[in-house]
């Protein structure tokens, strides 16, 4: 190739386009000092003498593959032949130029245009973004200068806004690692908790049977707890009534009803209170038997009222009717 004229200031980083015969002499890195790659990167060729010297001390042929393979396969494992070799390099006007010794394949390949652009491969430091050294070169058909510095063009990552916001990572994400790594992480979530659902841990569960059969002792054990609670209500209920009915209080007539009463919601001091207030029933042993009546204006005691109003009889009648009796 041709010896190029010196770049300007400002250049744009191109891979060498191979054309015909296998060049000797190709231009690894343009002129500087700003050096920008097509998808908008940036580097700084400032010091061109400094990556010749850098060169020239490593002793040691500058290796020329394809598609980048010494960086990408070799490190696998895999193989990564030589396409070529840069015995030297040169700064021409600010540009770094280097002599290829190609091997018989790779010339071949370019005589036939199967490859057609060489692209360096140089280390850069971070912060200032100086090129400081070439590694390795590359036949490839797809140049651009890229993060690692492999000129070689890597496709953008256009990303569905949902898909990132179920992934929780920013709209403007086009970096393909990042999404691999929330999807891997959300993998590993699913089959934390899928883990956890199958084998949960002992301490805070219990097998259903289990739990089924303490259910089912506890609902036996509030069963007979309510039927022993009726049986000591209704026994009580009963020896209240039967006592009323001992004492005159009610008439087996009333038995059900006062009965049913109690059973009610504070039925049974209800009842309680009407027995201390209640007078007892006609039939219940009294003195009049023995008394006699006193005058006709004397008031019958609570007794002989009980009688008159269970009968219907005014206290005349009554006296008339117990005068009568004890003559």
């Amino acid at each position: 190739m041709a010896f190029k004229t010196p770049s300007p200031a400002s250049a744009r980083a191109r891979c060498v386009a191979l054309d015909g015969a296998a060049s000797e002499w190709i231009e690894l890195i343009p002129a500087g000092p700003d050096v920008t790659g097509a998808d908008g990167r940036a580097w700084v060729n400032d010091a061109p003498d400094a990556i010749v010297a850098t060169f020239d001390e490593r002793h040691v042929p500058l290796v020329i593959d394809w598609e980048h393979a010494t960086e990408h396969r070799a490190p696998n494992g895999l193989d990564a032949p030589a396409a070529g070799w840069i015995d030297r390099v040169e700064n021409r006007g600010g540009a770094i130029w280097g002599h290829a010794d190609w091997t018989e394949k790779a010339a071949a390949q370019i005589a036939a245009r199967q490859y057609r652009f060489l692209s360096p491969v140089f280390l850069f430091d971070k912060q200032s973004r100086r090129i400081v050294a070439l590694t390795s070169a590359g036949l490839t058909n797809t140049p651009n200068l890229t993060l690692t510095a492999l000129n070689r063009e890597e496709p953008s990552v256009s990303l569905s806004p949902a898909i990132l916001a179920a992934l929780g990572l920013p709209a403007t994400t086009t970096d393909e690692t990042a999404v691999v790594t929330a999807i891997q992480a959300l993998r590993t979530d699913l089959a934390t908790a899928r883990n956890r659902a199958e084998t949960p841990p002992l301490d805070k569960f219990i097998p259903r049977a289990d739990y089924d059969a303490a259910l089912a002792r506890a609902s036996n054990a509030e069963q007979k707890l309510s039927a022993i609670e009726t049986e000591r209500r209704d026994a009580q209920i009963n020896e209240l009534i039967e006592q009323a009915l001992k004492d005159s209080k009610i008439s087996p007539a009333t038995k059900d009803y006062h009965t049913a009463m109690c059973k009610t919601e504070g039925g049974i001091e209800a009842f309680k209170d009407f027995l201390t207030k209640a007078s007892p029933l006609l039939g219940q042993k009294s003195a009049l038997d023995t008394k006699k009546p006193e005058g006709t204006g004397a008031a019958l005691g609570e007794a002989e009222q009980a009688i008159c109003r269970a009968l219907g009889l005014t206290p005349e009648q009554y006296r008339k009717s117990s005068a009568e009796e004890s003559a």
